[in-house]
């Protein structure tokens, strides 16, 4: 095993106009376990940490897991990537940006099934991947995959639309359905005009 070490903060982010211009980072399957106790039993099984807000959200009902096996397709992109030039920005703010440019939010299952899925995340990367969802006091909460140095974690953090968020965090999105459907249309128009040529 080889240690792999996240990129450089010196290097300047390359501007993301589109979600089509990014490409897959990784491609996970979710639907794979029965109900939400089953995937932290696999968890525990594999070693992972799991933080205690994280482990709450994983027992809410809000949390929920496919019923049928599929393969997700993910984009790593980070604050700085989506235009965000201040040291943070707003979760709000930062979703909003990432729907304009034909991204979604990855549903909740996809932060442990990708934490059981990538063992060899580089020391010092943080993933933030999902839809907030609410704690037993009503408090929103977004989890986020880490490797701190002392191993692989699951935790949850502030999930609120104000929450700052520094602007070299990586967030993990899906394509949107609006921006799949866009693309399945201009394939469709794209292949007219060549028709017609």
């Amino acid at each position: 095993m080889t240690l792999r070490k996240a990129p450089s903060a010196n290097t300047p982010p390359i501007l993301v106009k589109s979600a089509f211009a990014v490409p897959v980072w990784r491609t996970i399957t979710v639907g794979t376990f029965a109900n939400s106790f089953a995937l932290l039993n696999a968890l525990d099984a594999a070693g992972c940490s799991i933080g205690g807000l994280a482990e709450e959200i994983l027992a809410r009902p809000a949390f929920t897991v496919g019923t049928a096996k599929a393969s997700v397709e993910l984009f790593a992109v980070s604050a700085a990537e989506l235009g965000f030039q201040t040291g943070t920005a707003r979760l709000a703010d930062i979703y909003a940006r990432a729907q304009q440019l034909g991204f979604g939010l990855a549903a909740a299952e996809v932060a442990p099934q990708l934490r059981l899925q990538f063992f060899d995340q580089p020391m010092g990367e943080f993933l933030i991947a999902m839809e907030p969802i609410k704690t037993w006091k009503g408090e929103p909460v977004i989890l986020t995959l880490a490797n701190g140095g002392a191993g692989l974690v699951l935790i949850g953090r502030d999930g609120s639309a104000d929450a700052g968020i520094p602007v070299t965090s990586r967030f993990l999105f899906v394509r949107s359905n609006e921006a799949a459907l866009a693309k399945v249309v201009g394939g469709v128009d794209e292949a007219a005009a060549l028709g017609h040529r």
